[in-house]
C-alpha cells in the first residue's frame, strides 16, 4: 500500500490575494495602529510614529534576514537585550610562567623607575625565587 507524503511544509498558503494569514495580519494591525496614532495625534505629530509603525509592519511582513521571519530576530534581540549576562575572565591562552615572570619583573622596574629608585635592588631571594620560576614554572621545558 502506498501513501502520500505531503510535501513543501515549509510553506504557507496565499489565503488574502497574494499574501499569507501572517503577512495579512502584519499589514492590517499596522495599518490600524497607524490609523489610530492619526485620529489620536493628528498628521503632524504621528507623522514619525506611523512612518516607523509602517516600517516595522512592513518588515514583519515582508522582510526575511537569513531566511528566517524578521519576528525572531526582534524575539532574539529583545532576550539578549532584557536578560541577564554572564561574563567569565579566562586566563590569556599562550601566556607561559616565564612570560608572566618577565612581564612582572619590567612593571616592578617601571615602578622603581617612578619612584626614583635609579634601578632595581635585586636581592639574593629575589634573584633566587625569579629564577626558580623561571625553572620550574616553564610548562612548555621538557
Amino acid at each position: 500500500m502506498q501513501f502520500k507524503v505531503p510535501q513543501f511544509l515549509d510553506i504557507e498558503d496565499k489565503i488574502f490575494g497574494p499574501f499569507t494569514f501572517r503577512q495579512f495580519v502584519y499589514l492590517v494591525g499596522g495599518a490600524g495602529l497607524c490609523y489610530l496614532l492619526y485620529k489620536i495625534l493628528g498628521l503632524w505629530l504621528g507623522i514619525l510614529p506611523m512612518l516607523f509603525l509602517s516600517a516595522l509592519s512592513l518588515a514583519l511582513a515582508f522582510y526575511r534576514p537569513n531566511g528566517k521571519p524578521f519576528i525572531e530576530m526582534l524575539e532574539a534581540s529583545l532576550k539578549y537585550f532584557a536578560g541577564s549576562k554572564l561574563y567569565i575572565w579566562q586566563e590569556r591562552k599562550g601566556e607561559t610562567a616565564k612570560e608572566k615572570a618577565i612581564r612582572r619583573a619590567a612593571a616592578e622596574m617601571q615602578a622603581t623607575k617612578a619612584t626614583g629608585g635609579g634601578g632595581p635592588k635585586l636581592t639574593g631571594s629575589k634573584l633566587r625565587d625569579l629564577a626558580w620560576s623561571l625553572d620550574v614554572l616553564d610548562t612548555k621545558k621538557q
